[in-house]
């Protein structure tokens, strides 16, 4: 998913990982670490910020994103 969708005022975003990140660049592997996600099914609420916004574009395609009102 891309942060397009995500709105900029939103305070705070709802990460899942749902692909496993196995075959992908190692870059790849430490942005879904940093994020706090560890495990496939692993959902972590982050602060809506540029950095959280610009990380999560890196790993769109492993993770699924909405946001907490």
């Amino acid at each position: 998913m891309q942060t397009k969708n995500i709105d900029p005022n939103a305070k705070t975003v709802r990460v899942t990982y749902v692909k496993s990140a196995i075959g992908y660049n190692v870059s790849q592997k430490r942005t879904v670490q940093a994020l706090g996600l560890r495990r496939l099914g692993d959902t972590v609420e982050q602060v809506n910020n540029p950095a959280i916004r610009g990380m999560i574009d890196s790993i769109g395609h492993l993770v699924a994103v909405e946001v907490v009102e």
